[in-house]
């Protein structure tokens, strides 16, 4: 403890259970410099191990330390209790840094700054000179930044530091898995000291609809709204109430108008005058309505009670639509608890959680990694500028799932960032150091040239932080709106607007001016410029209008813009915000800018291609020369002499879309056909299968060539003799081929002398052939050692009866047969003893006259 510790911070310090476990903590690392730290929420692992660590308490000695916090909010708050504790303000011993923020000072001995700004800070210095120590705080949450850093700090430790001390620290984490992935680190728990917390079950009384991309059911949220109400009635102290996103938050707000309590809205995005406020004890009852960021082990004083909407949000990439968006899910069993814990930090306390108890064994028991799900482009250019592009040699609890990296590759190479090989270029390294996405940070700098870097980096703000919806869905109209805005999403997007001009450079200032007085012309008009922008940011995206206001994206996905939009009438849009819901064939357009073909053009010149194309397309064959940008067309010509191979294609195409009744099939192709079907079903073997259209046509190269290859359109087709062309299919090769007229004859000869077809169209062969021509014969006839399936005709060819055993049919079903229709029919032989009777196919005048 120092001397200028005031006492009751002295007693603050002493009573944070956590202390009990720091001995432990400091001979892990003096033995094995990393260590894993689980200690549950409220013990003062964010506050006094740092402290610790530093020498700044307990009299150990001077080292430098940073803290790792995932939000902003947690990064501000921690380094305040800490030069609290310290009796201090922030900027003394104790700092802090995020986005856009900086408060420390020469004396700073712990530096609290989130995960983004350390990363930043490895790019430019691998080494972390004059760090000493690591805390990684809340590394259960998974975020992508978060195991990024560990990454590079493990690949540090080994190659560079090996004396850089690591923790890993959580409440709720997978121990195991980090102690290994340190290096079998030492694994350290803290006993804490929460009071407990009850559990009430409040689900809806109503089935509600589950949440589907970003939409939440209204009635979900009211139902949230009412268990607060319900909260403030039956408990004391102030209620934290926990909700997936900032639209969820305003709307129950709405709904909580009248409260006998003030209404905080918490989320990344609130003023820091708000998050403090959260963060600060009041006389006042409070309803504190919060994101994630209240998830954080920090003590929100006077919280009794946690409303748990259940609900969170992940990142989710759909790699082949390149769309990029939040999904609303179930949160997690860990976050469940994470939350509950909120309400037990200062005395006993309550969690009404608004779903079911028979639900919460359903739930995921933790958060998805981000790395899992997530676009992997920033990471992936991170990883390349480290110098290890496919991240083979980082030390990661979950890889890089190989598609989602791959498809981040291609982002990179089309915006310049990375070369084919992954290696970063100069500009790639540029980018990585402007704490953007790579997509914008290819628009800031190309936009900076055209634009100027203000008007760049204004237009990039807004699209770094999507804009509210109030703003509508035209970017061009909501940059104006903030650029005169006085609400804090404006006051956000001046600050971040600003810091993106410094990082842009007055090079990009002058590039744009220079341009400008070069081509004798004005500077680009916002909706032009917002197009530019966002074009340059999404270039798959650009899309070409279909009429009513639906358009079709560069990547191929159908997206449409509200009824009534602004945007609905506009040849083009670069669309920089679209969300798709499942089931739904387009995405709706929530933020786009209106484009015209060249910017489009230039913007997405990766994608531009030309070439002829050759397709089925309305029944037959259609040849264009096309020049299109993605799958959009943008010119089209008719092909007079397209290339043979691809019209062979585009025929094959028709015939699998239309089936082989686009040949010519006479009855003895018809009949071929048949047989050999039989064959394959009787004999297998070396006879090809030729009853399933499918199957055909897998092997038309096979049996169509050569006629296939001179044809040119579906009337081509026609004219082709099927059974002709089948003949090839037949096993030559063997010598099989030869005995098709013995195993599956096209006729056979009956006693009468007639020569009958053979129906093999059904599953068993047929032979149809009027009664008196078969008086003689015994047996049933065969073919491939199959009996056929005889249909007895009257005298007028109509199906008497059926039989495959004839045997059985001369002795007992033939007389039925004779009573029946030998006085329809008396001019025709109805002999008793059909065995010996003459077989004919005449009556029995005829037979006389003979």
């Amino acid at each position: 403890m120092t001397s200028a510790t005031p006492a009751p911070r002295r007693a603050a310090l002493d009573s944070l259970p956590v202390r009990e476990a720091v001995p432990a903590l400091v001979s892990a690392l003096d033995g094995h410099g990393t260590a894993v730290l689980c200690a549950p929420p409220g013990t003062g692992k964010t506050t006094l191990v740092p402290l610790v660590l530093a020498g700044l308490v307990g009299g150990g000695p001077r080292r430098r330390v940073v803290v790792a916090e995932p939000r902003r909010i947690a990064a501000r708050a921690a380094a305040r209790r800490m030069a609290w504790l310290l009796g201090e303000a922030v900027g003394g011993l104790v700092g802090f840094t995020v986005r856009g923020e900086r408060v420390v000072g020469r004396d700073t001995a712990v530096e609290v700054v989130t995960t983004g700004v350390l990363l930043q800070r490895l790019q430019r210095d691998q080494e972390l000179a004059g760090v000493d120590v690591v805390v990684l705080d809340e590394c259960h949450e998974r975020h992508l930044d978060a195991d990024t850093v560990a990454a590079f700090l493990l690949d540090v430790r080994e190659t560079l530091r090996p004396e850089l001390r690591l923790v890993a620290a959580s409440a709720t984490t997978d121990a195991a898995g980090w102690a290994r992935l340190l290096g079998d680190a030492p694994v350290v728990e803290a006993a804490g000291v929460a009071y407990p917390v009850e559990t009430v079950w409040a689900p809806p009384a109503r089935p509600v609809r589950p949440p589907h991309g970003m939409r939440v059911d209204p009635a979900q949220l009211a139902h949230v709204a009412a268990v607060v109400r319900r909260a403030l009635a039956e408990r004391s102290g102030d209620v934290l109430c926990f909700l997936p996103g900032v639209g969820e938050i305003a709307r129950v707000a709405g709904q909580l108008a009248g409260v006998d309590a003030e209404v905080l809205q918490v989320h990344g995005r609130a003023p820091a005058a708000v998050q403090d406020a959260a963060l600060t004890a009041s006389e006042h009852r409070r309803v504190i309505l919060s994101t994630a960021v209240a998830e954080s082990s920090l003590t929100v004083p006077g919280v009794r009670v946690v409303v748990d909407s259940g609900l969170a949000r992940e990142p989710r990439v759909d790699h082949a639509r390149g769309l990029g968006a939040l999904a609303t899910v179930r949160a997690s069993r860990a976050a469940g608890r994470q939350r509950a814990g909120r309400a037990g930090r200062e005395a006993p306390g309550v969690v009404y959680r608004c779903w079911a108890e028979a639900e919460d064994v359903r739930l995921p028991a933790f958060p998805a990694p981000e790395i899992r799900i997530a676009d992997l482009a920033p990471f992936a250019l991170q990883a390349a500028c480290w110098g290890d592009p496919d991240a083979a040699g980082l030390a990661l609890l979950d890889p890089p799932p190989a598609g989602a990296m791959a498809a981040a590759r291609e982002v990179l190479v089309a915006v310049g960032a990375v070369s084919p090989a992954g290696r970063p270029t100069p500009r790639g390294l540029r980018m990585a150091r402007l704490g953007l996405h790579p997509r914008l940070a290819r628009a800031l700098l190309d936009g900076a040239e055209v634009l100027g870097a203000r008007r760049a980096a204004q237009l990039v703000a807004l699209l770094s932080e999507e804009p509210p919806r109030e703003y509508g869905d035209d970017l061009a109209a909501a940059w104006r709106r903030a650029r005169r805005g006085d609400d804090p999403y404006a006051g956000r997007w001046r600050a971040e607007a600003t810091r993106l001009e410094r990082a842009a450079g007055s090079a990009g200032a002058a590039a744009g001016a220079a341009a400008a007085a070069d081509s004798g012309a004005a500077a680009p008009a916002d909706d032009a410029a917002a197009g530019l922008v966002a074009a340059l940011a999404f270039p798959e995206r650009v899309a070409k209008a279909r009429g009513a206001g639906a358009f079709l994206m560069a990547s191929g996905t159908g997206a449409e813009v509200s009824e009534g939009s602004p945007l609905g009438h506009a040849p083009w849009l670069a669309v920089a915000v679209a969300d798709r819901a499942p089931h739904s064939a387009s995405a709706r357009v929530r933020l786009a800018a209106v484009l015209d073909e060249d910017t489009a053009r230039a913007a997405a010149a990766h994608l531009l291609a030309a070439g002829e194309e050759v397709r089925w397309e309305d029944g037959d064959v259609v040849a264009r020369a096309v020049e299109r940008l993605g799958a959009v067309e943008l010119v089209a010509r008719p092909l007079r002499d397209p290339a043979p191979e691809l019209v062979r294609a585009a025929l094959l195409e028709g015939l699998r879309a239309e089936g082989p009744g686009l040949l010519r099939w006479s009855p003895d192709a018809l009949a071929l056909r048949a047989r050999l079907g039989f064959l394959h079903r009787t004999l297998g073997g070396a006879w090809p299968d030729v009853s399933d259209d499918a199957a055909l046509l897998e092997r038309a190269g096979d049996w169509l060539e050569p006629e296939l290859s001179r044809a040119r359109r579906r009337a081509d087709l026609g004219r082709i003799d099927a059974g002709q062309a089948l003949n090839r299919l037949l096993p030559w090769a063997t010598g099989e081929a030869a005995r098709l007229d013995e195993l599956a004859p096209e006729r056979i000869e009956v006693p009468s002398g007639s020569r009958i077809r053979v129906d093999y169209a059904a599953e068993q062969p047929v032979l149809a052939v009027k009664l008196q021509e078969l008086f003689g014969l015994a047996e049933t006839p065969r073919v491939a050692g199959v009996p056929v399936l005889v249909h007895l005709l009257s005298p007028a060819g109509r199906p008497a009866a059926v039989t495959a055993d004839l045997a059985s049919f001369w002795q007992g079903g033939y007389r039925a047969v004779r009573a029946e229709l030998r006085g329809r029919y008396p001019k025709h032989p109805w002999p008793e003893d059909p065995a010996s009777a003459e077989p004919t196919r005449h009556t029995n005048a005829r037979l006389r006259g003979r």
